[in-house]
Protein backbone atom coordinates (compact mmCIF):
# COMPACT_ATOMS: atom_id res chain seq x y z
CA UNK A 1 0.00 0.00 0.00
CA UNK A 2 1.33 3.23 -0.71
CA UNK A 3 -0.06 6.25 1.18
CA UNK A 4 0.42 9.98 0.40
CA UNK A 5 2.08 12.80 3.26
CA UNK A 6 0.78 16.02 3.18
CA UNK A 7 1.37 18.80 5.93
CA UNK A 8 0.32 22.76 5.61
CA UNK A 9 3.83 23.29 7.65
CA UNK A 10 5.76 22.03 4.93
CA UNK A 11 5.57 24.18 1.36
CA UNK A 12 2.94 23.02 -0.66
CA UNK A 13 4.01 20.55 -3.58
CA UNK A 14 3.86 23.52 -6.32
CA UNK A 15 3.78 20.96 -9.51
CA UNK A 16 2.60 17.51 -9.91
CA UNK A 17 4.44 15.81 -7.40
CA UNK A 18 3.74 15.20 -3.72
CA UNK A 19 5.29 16.52 -0.84
CA UNK A 20 5.69 12.88 0.27
CA UNK A 21 5.09 8.91 -0.20
CA UNK A 22 5.02 6.23 2.13
CA UNK A 23 6.07 2.55 0.79
CA UNK A 24 5.95 -0.17 2.76
CA UNK A 25 8.06 1.02 5.73
CA UNK A 26 9.72 3.45 4.00
CA UNK A 27 9.19 7.19 3.56
CA UNK A 28 10.79 9.04 0.06
CA UNK A 29 10.33 12.50 0.72
CA UNK A 30 10.32 15.03 -2.40
CA UNK A 31 13.38 17.51 -2.63
CA UNK A 32 12.52 20.73 -0.09
CA UNK A 33 13.59 23.98 -0.92
CA UNK A 34 13.64 26.99 1.79
CA UNK A 35 10.09 28.24 1.23
CA UNK A 36 8.55 29.60 4.36
CA UNK A 37 5.32 27.79 4.44
CA UNK A 38 3.30 30.31 6.31
CA UNK A 39 4.25 32.63 3.24
CA UNK A 40 4.85 30.52 0.38
CA UNK A 41 7.69 33.11 -0.11
CA UNK A 42 11.75 32.72 0.04
CA UNK A 43 12.46 34.63 2.89
CA UNK A 44 15.87 32.77 4.06
CA UNK A 45 19.38 34.94 2.78
CA UNK A 46 22.79 33.38 2.57
CA UNK A 47 23.24 29.34 2.51
CA UNK A 48 22.89 29.26 6.30
CA UNK A 49 19.72 30.49 6.65
CA UNK A 50 18.36 28.71 3.52
CA UNK A 51 19.90 25.35 5.26
CA UNK A 52 18.12 25.94 8.19
CA UNK A 53 14.83 26.67 6.39
CA UNK A 54 14.90 23.81 3.70
CA UNK A 55 15.78 21.23 6.73
CA UNK A 56 13.07 22.67 9.33
CA UNK A 57 10.99 21.84 6.23
CA UNK A 58 11.74 18.33 5.66
CA UNK A 59 11.53 18.19 9.72
CA UNK A 60 7.93 18.74 9.23
CA UNK A 61 7.25 16.21 6.58
CA UNK A 62 9.43 13.50 8.72
CA UNK A 63 6.75 14.73 11.97
CA UNK A 64 3.66 14.20 9.47
CA UNK A 65 5.21 10.62 8.78
CA UNK A 66 5.43 9.81 12.31
CA UNK A 67 9.52 9.97 11.78
CA UNK A 68 12.34 12.25 12.51
CA UNK A 69 15.66 12.71 11.48
CA UNK A 70 17.25 10.19 13.35
CA UNK A 71 15.32 8.00 11.49
CA UNK A 72 16.29 8.75 7.80
CA UNK A 73 18.64 6.41 5.66
CA UNK A 74 19.72 8.84 2.98
CA UNK A 75 19.68 12.28 1.80
CA UNK A 76 19.94 14.13 -1.38
CA UNK A 77 21.40 17.57 -1.17
CA UNK A 78 21.59 19.55 -3.93
CA UNK A 79 23.70 23.07 -3.80
CA UNK A 80 24.09 25.91 -6.36
CA UNK A 81 27.39 26.66 -5.71
CA UNK A 82 29.76 24.25 -4.08
CA UNK A 83 31.70 27.15 -2.78
CA UNK A 84 28.73 26.53 -0.09
CA UNK A 85 29.95 23.04 1.03
CA UNK A 86 31.14 23.64 4.43
CA UNK A 87 28.58 26.38 5.14
CA UNK A 88 25.79 23.86 4.81
CA UNK A 89 27.53 20.91 6.22
CA UNK A 90 27.77 23.28 9.71
CA UNK A 91 23.87 23.52 9.82
CA UNK A 92 23.44 20.11 8.37
CA UNK A 93 24.93 18.43 10.68
CA UNK A 94 23.41 19.86 13.23
CA UNK A 95 19.88 18.03 12.20
CA UNK A 96 21.17 14.61 10.60
CA UNK A 97 23.00 13.78 13.75
CA UNK A 98 22.92 10.32 12.95
CA UNK A 99 24.50 10.35 9.56
CA UNK A 100 22.65 9.22 7.25
CA UNK A 101 24.37 7.75 3.74
CA UNK A 102 24.25 11.35 1.65
CA UNK A 103 25.39 12.78 -1.92
CA UNK A 104 25.81 15.94 -2.37
CA UNK A 105 26.19 17.73 -6.05
CA UNK A 106 26.14 21.14 -6.76
CA UNK A 107 23.42 22.11 -9.81
CA UNK A 108 23.43 24.85 -12.50
CA UNK A 109 20.04 25.97 -10.58
CA UNK A 110 17.68 25.26 -8.50
CA UNK A 111 13.67 26.25 -8.74
CA UNK A 112 13.36 29.88 -6.89
CA UNK A 113 16.97 30.47 -7.61
CA UNK A 114 17.30 28.98 -3.92
CA UNK A 115 20.84 28.05 -2.68
CA UNK A 116 20.17 24.84 -1.66
CA UNK A 117 17.96 22.05 -1.84
CA UNK A 118 17.61 18.61 0.36
CA UNK A 119 15.33 15.00 -0.27
CA UNK A 120 15.16 12.16 2.12
CA UNK A 121 14.52 8.85 2.76
CA UNK A 122 13.42 7.48 5.83
CA UNK A 123 12.85 4.09 7.60
CA UNK A 124 9.30 4.18 9.38
CA UNK A 125 10.06 0.48 10.96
Amino acid sequence: MIKTIATDKAPAAIGPYSQAKIAGDTLYASGQIPINPATGNVEAEGIEAQAEQAIKNVGEILKAAGTDYAHVVKTTCFLADMADFAAFNAVYEKYFTEKPARSCVAVKSLPKNVLCEVEVIAYLG
